[in-house]
């Protein structure tokens, strides 16, 4: 395929949103709550409240937080308002692009503060096979030796298979609260400390889990203790894009306190344009998804979360309740929040009587598919 030229003369913009819809036409249908993990929609008022503020920020730059005061303002009160939500009195983070982003931070920062507290020089990740592709793709991008461990029976990070991962070396520790494939929560508190053990950072991918977790809490549904509150966690990152219901893209790394933190910037003054400092990986970020963070949080408050989450777990429950009722199909481990995997039944005999009666995963996404909806089919069970 050959390149695309300009259009010689610009275009009236009728003609150019007319051909933004035709090509939309073709998109999955997201307000009809058919893209799971790709959009998560509050309802219309929420879409309308983000909407106004993503326009009033639509050129705002918070490269340069002295030149516009209020994205400084915005995301310092996010930040504030989710280490609250965290029970992280003394956290302090940023705001970023998304769930990948934050987790690249939290790597980075893990690298240096390992190298310059303990002098390690050959940094080590240790993760469950459950945890993030993203940390992967830090180790990968920032130098670190990757030490995956698998997990147990109930889907869980295998502890013993940890503790022979950790050492002299490690620079991080990985726990999920939950972990994206199964929905189950780490044993936090016993990575934490082991992490803690050598001198490690325990990072606490909550991405999924981070605007769910503390409002099922205050609904009385609490999950084992995963937050700060947790001695040893000394980051968390938590997705406002995902089900804190701001538009894309924006997420939380938060650390356990300013001192933590710092091992995220980036500070270089040796060119000729001056001082460069950028928190993030970016450096020029948009004030837009910033903004339109700030007023759904606003807009729905603590209130507004909770009743969301009561209606995402009610959800859960009820699409639980039938797949326990259909003979071939069980749930991967107990969730006992928002997300859960749906599996072919191992305890259905394939031959036999029962032949043909296990379903295949694979099949019914594909039937899902074809009606509008996600096919949702994951890699097989390690």
């Amino acid at each position: 395929m050959g390149t695309l030229p300009l259009p010689m003369v610009g275009r009236t913009p009728d003609e150019i949103l007319a051909d933004l819809r035709e090509k939309r036409g073709g998109d999955v249908r997201w307000a009809d709550g058919r893209t799971f993990s790709l959009v998560f929609d509050g309802g219309e008022d929420v879409r309308a409240v983000a909407e106004e503020a993503a326009i009033m920020y639509l050129h705002e730059n918070a490269l340069n937080t002295l030149a516009f005061p209020s994205l400084g303002s915005i995301q310092a009160e996010v930040c504030s308002w989710t280490a609250e939500l965290l029970n992280g009195p003394d956290a302090a983070g940023f705001l970023t692009s998304g769930g990948t982003e934050s987790i690249l931070c939290a790597v980075e920062a893990a690298r240096e503060r390992a190298r310059h507290e303990r002098g390690v020089t050959d940094p080590e990740l240790v993760l469950p096979i459950s945890a993030h592709a993203a940390f992967h793709k830090g180790a990968h991008l920032f130098g670190l030796r990757t030490r995956t461990v698998p997990v147990t029976a109930d889907w869980t990070a295998d502890l013993d298979a940890m503790a022979d991962a950790i050492g002299p070396d490690t620079a991080l520790v990985v726990a999920s609260a939950p972990q994206y494939p199964q929905g189950l929560v780490d044993p936090v508190a016993e990575i934490a400390a082991m992490a803690a053990g050598v001198g490690a950072g325990c990072h606490v991918d909550a991405c999924m889990g981070g605007f769910v977790l503390p409002f099922a809490e205050m609904e009385g549904r609490p999950a084992p203790l995963w937050d700060f509150r947790v001695e040893g966690v000394t980051s968390i990152s938590a997705d406002l894009h995902k089900l804190g219901y701001a538009p894309k893209g924006v997420s939380v790394i938060l650390h356990g306190s300013r001192d933590l933190r710092r091992w995220q910037t980036f500070d270089f003054d040796g060119w000729l344009g001056g001082r460069y400092v950028t928190p993030n990986l970016q450096g020029t970020r948009s004030g837009l998804p910033m903004a339109a963070a700030w007023a759904v949080f606003q807009y729905l408050g603590v209130d507004g979360y909770r009743r969301l989450v009561r209606t995402t777990l009610d959800t859960a429950d009820r699409i639980r309740a039938c797949v326990e009722t259909i003979e071939g199909l069980t749930v991967l481990g107990d969730p006992v929040h928002h997300l859960l995997a749906i599996s072919a039944d191992p305890a259905v005999d394939t031959t036999g009587e029962q032949a043909g009666r296990r379903v295949d995963p694979y099949a019914r996404g594909e039937a899902r598919a074809a009606r509008g909806g996600p096919r949702g089919p994951r890699g097989p069970p390690p």
